[in-house]
């Protein structure tokens, strides 16, 4: 914040002053006006420098490769694939894999926060070039299908498959409850993420339980919340992705909180998600995806964060049933 100025009396000031004064401000303006587009000129430069450098940087679209950045949505609140960590960076297998990514196509990719059930929102009004947050391929998604109603809610989106995942049921550590499968469910309150495949799930696994026996369903905004609901003893169960189920139960309250109860399920790929009109981006994507798979840089970003079970030999587009 710049400190405002002590005030001064007023002066009277002489015309040969005021002449002095106007010639030294069009000076520093026009000085000033240099400066500008030296360092916008100097930032165009760079960017351009890194993106000629990028193995894959001419497969972009003009507008992406100018700009030198793509916007990610992303619901950062879903260790270990998006978080903060500690010092408040946002940390994870999106972000590593987005990085390596980026040294490809010779761009930044930059996370911006949101809530999950609305980044497929955001991409197609345009706040994103792409949304990468775990997100599972389904048809419905491609097809811009509401998996509740079965209506077409928008025009749907392209995927990019980076990862498979299953999900997952866990349950307060040695507190079962005696949930070992999904229709262990029945006449249980269960806590999870809206708008993910979980509750997706668990609202059709609720329609074939008993009369009287339906699955209680919480949903919330982020995975945190569902957790904190499930160690404060408000539900018997969780649910969320394989690999996140697995991260809360080894690091919640240092591993003594949570368990995994039963199998992973409905195994889908995660995609990035890209508007439907953006085919070349959507490629661009792709092949430098591929690239950091051949590399070794993929297998090593999944060893950090102990996902290697979901790990991909090729890139997929549209690859969800």
């Amino acid at each position: 914040m710049t400190a405002r100025p002590t005030r001064r009396p007023s002066v009277a000031l002489r015309p040969t002053a005021i002449g002095a004064i106007a010639v030294a401000g069009a000076l520093l303006l026009t000085g000033c006006g240099d400066q500008t587009n030296e360092a916008e000129a100097k930032q165009s430069k760079d960017s351009g420098s890194s993106a000629a450098a990028a193995p894959l940087a001419n497969l972009l679209p003009e507008d992406v490769k100018a700009k030198g950045v793509v916007k990610v949505g992303s619901d950062i609140a879903y260790a270990p694939v998006e978080f903060k960590d500690d010092s408040g960076k946002t940390a994870g297998i999106d972000p590593d894999l987005a990085d390596a990514l980026g040294k490809q196509l010779g761009v930044k990719f930059e996370f911006e926060n949101g809530t999950f059930d609305t980044l497929l929102t955001g991409l197609r009004s345009g706040r994103y070039d792409i949304a990468m947050s775990a997100m599972t391929d389904t048809k419905d998604r491609q097809e811009g299908v509401d998996s509740d109603t079965g209506k077409k809610v928008g025009e749907g989106v392209d995927f990019v498959d980076y990862f498979t995942a299953g999900v997952s049921i866990y349950t307060k550590k040695g507190d079962d409850k005696g949930i070992k499968t999904w229709a262990d469910l029945c006449g249980k309150k269960l806590v999870v993420q809206r708008g993910t495949v979980s509750e997706d799930l668990a609202k059709s696994e609720s329609k074939k339980c008993g009369k009287g026996k339906k699955i209680t369903l919480e949903a919330f905004d982020n995975d945190q919340q569902a957790q904190t609901r499930l160690r404060a003893g408000g539900a018997d169960a969780g649910s969320s992705d394989f690999p996140v189920a697995a991260y809360a139960v080894k690091t919640s309250g240092g591993g003594n909180d949570f368990q995994l109860v039963g199998e992973q399920v409905e195994a889908a790929p995660y995609g990035i998600a890209v508007a439907k009109d953006d085919a070349k981006l959507r490629d661009a994507l792709k092949a430098a995806l591929d690239a950091v798979i051949k590399s070794g840089e993929y297998q090593k970003i999944l060893d950090k964060w102990g996902a290697s079970e979901g790990a991909v030999t090729e890139a997929v587009i549209n690859g969800g049933k």
